[in-house]
């Protein structure tokens, strides 16, 4: 009968507050599993007082991830049915000295003469934290030293009989191409998602697995300390995804540590009787003073180090609302997303629209906004309405939806200004919300070719018959009025109380803006695209106050970009005073459609 199982974990979040096994599904052959450990157990470490073996002092969870990559060999076929891992685990829970464990073991165990194992870290000190662990291993050990013979100052240690080896890679210094790899261990994931070209590094780095069917590839990180993007958050969805059931892949197995999100909600996570659940290694080589101590200082030095301290010692994933200073209407963002609204859903049915734009430099986004209103409408609380003037008795009253759909375009250059988050606009292209341009792109017409694609859009919302304006803060988009006037979308149009350019204040109007689009989110009044650009821009936003009102600005100078959701504010600003609905293009024209 064929072997048959799942690495679904429906049942993690009863499991992990209670302090149980988050395996999925027993080793597949236990006994190679147990042939395994015996060796795994008996590995010192040499970093710990009095040098014990992980037999002598591991915890049950310890031996989770290395059964279940020992225990999916089939000595029958030589294959590994499970070849992928990812364990995601907040920092000092062993990582590092497991990874060296399972790598010393499987060159040990292996049959393939001059095979490989690699392990390939960020960065040469990251290099360091499992190729010392690694080194002291076999020089502690006599039975490892006589099979085993390290060799320092390469980071290398090849099994004397069969040529094996095992390289600990420093990807920042050395190349990792044309690697016949058997076995991969990638360290701090996290730290590869911020890289460019990570996702073509490690493709090359898994190449030789193709011949090898024994072969394998584990992961290992702590989380990101800003949202995960490139290689990091395509693996955190995939396992997410495999774990909860929505994405059958028994070939890939996850052990993710961390909080259920009810009780990231409900603030649950920053009680310390709950810092057990993403650190298993508590009161062992986690120290439970040092997280009280790191946690106080976190909280006296302000939002952005408790993000920190969260991120890396609690697996709480940065994002939005996270932030004392963030805007309160990111509390609601993703409850207000419907996949419904699109670009064409937002013609259809909405009355009048407002166009946002927010543009910056060359080495900045391009944002647009479209905002519409829809004629329909819908009940709620009296008083809860942001465009209510006066406060009003409570009771129900029936009000018009706003619906959003935002784009953004970039130019290369800010894929090597910003490497920092060159992979997040890299998955944003992927997902079709930004487009990327060569810097001298133009159209047939000599205009800048993101210029003339935005425009593009405008034209189309006016020639429906529904652009009430296009709403802008006019400092340096000298060439997008220019092009607008010559498609006659101009200043002058607001005398007709259609198809104008209107410029936004930045001061108290924007302040408005703020306000009002967090109200109409908290009621339900504004819905919004999903969108993973907007969830990233919204999670960027950092309210400041000045000394007449508030305004948006970046988490971080630079990089974090927020322009789409400036744009979002400037559409907001003009769509508050409640513009009129647009008559049709067809009774603009005296036509009458039956």
């Amino acid at each position: 009968m064929a072997l048959t199982w799942s690495t679904a974990c429906p049942d993690w979040e009863a499991r992990i507050i209670a302090g149980q096994s988050l395996l999925p599904c027993p080793p597949l052959f236990p006994q190679e599993a147990e042939d395994a450990l015996q060796v795994f157990r008996d590995l010192p470490i040499v970093d710990v007082m009095g040098k014990p073996s992980f037999g002598e002092i591991s915890r049950d969870w310890v031996y989770d991830l290395p059964s279940a990559v020992f225990g999916a060999y089939n000595p029958d076929t030589g294959r590994r049915e499970i070849n992928t891992f990812f364990e995601l685990i907040s920092k000092k829970n062993t990582k590092s000295t497991r990874a060296a464990g399972i790598m010393i073991t499987e060159l040990v165990r292996n049959q393939r003469y001059s095979a490989e194992f690699n392990i390939l870290a960020p960065t040469l000190e990251v290099a360091k934290n499992s190729a010392e662990p690694a080194m002291d291993m076999v020089a502690e050990h006599p039975d490892l030293r006589r099979i085993l013979k390290p060799i320092a100052h390469e980071r290398k240690i090849v099994h004397r009989e069969t040529g094996a080896f095992l390289k600990i890679v420093a990807a920042d210094s050395e190349t990792v191409s044309g690697k016949k790899t058997t076995g991969l261990l990638i360290d701090e994931l996290w730290l590869f998602g911020k890289r460019a070209n990570a996702k073509n590094m490690l493709r090359e780095a898994m190449g030789g697995l193709a011949s090898r069917p024994e072969g394998f590839v584990i992961a290992l990180t702590t989380q990101s300390d800003e949202p995960p993007a490139g290689v990091m958050l395509d693996w955190v969805k995939r396992f997410r995804d495999i774990r909860d059931g929505k994405l059958a892949q028994p070939r890939a197995l996850g052990l993710l540590y961390e909080f259920p999100e009810a009780m990231i909600k409900a603030g649950q996570h920053l009680d310390p009787a709950n810092f057990f659940i993403t650190n298993p290694n508590l009161g062992a080589s986690v120290d439970i003073q040092f997280l009280l101590d790191q946690f106080e200082e976190a909280q006296r030095e302000g939002p952005k180090s408790l993000v920190g301290f969260c991120a890396k010692h609690l697996n709480v994933e940065p994002g939005m609302g996270a932030r004392s200073d963030s805007w309160a209407g990111a509390e609601f963002w993703k409850k207000r997303a419907d996949p419904s609204i699109t670009l064409d859903s937002i013609i259809e049915r909405c009355e009048v629209i407002v166009v946002g734009i927010d543009g910056g430099g060359m080495d900045d986004l391009f944002g647009l906004t479209v905002l519409g209103r829809t004629p329909n409408e819908i009940e709620v609380e009296q008083g809860d309405d942001p465009d209510d003037q006066e406060p009003a008795p409570r009771g129900k009253k029936r009000v018009k939806q706003w619906l959003s759909w935002s784009h953004a375009w970039a130019h290369d250059i800010v894929l090597e200004r910003r490497k920092s988050i060159a992979p997040k606009l890299q998955d944003l292209q992927a997902a079709g919300e930004l487009t990327i341009l060569p810097d001298d792109a133009m159209d047939d017409q000599g205009v800048p070719l993101d210029i003339a694609q935005i425009v593009e859009i405008i034209v189309r919302i006016r020639d429906a018959g529904l652009l009430y304006c296009v709403a802008a803060d006019p400092a340096g988009l000298g060439e997008l009025v220019d092009a607008l006037a010559d498609v006659d979308i101009t200043e002058e149009n607001k005398d007709f109380n259609r198809d104008f350019v209107a410029g936004v204040s930045q001061s108290y109007g924007m302040m408005n803006a703020i306000k009002t689009g967090e109200r109409k989110l908290a009621n339900g009044t504004f819905l919004h695209a999903d969108q993973p650009l907007m969830d990233w821009c919204v999670s960027n936003l950092k309210i400041e106050p000045t000394a007449t009102a508030i305004r948006a600005t970046k988490q971080h100078a630079g990089d974090a970009k927020i322009d789409p959701a400036m744009a979002k504010f400037n559409a907001i600003t003009i769509m508050a005073t409640n513009p009129p609905a647009c008559r049709s293009i067809y009774e603009e024209r005296g036509l009458l459609i039956l």
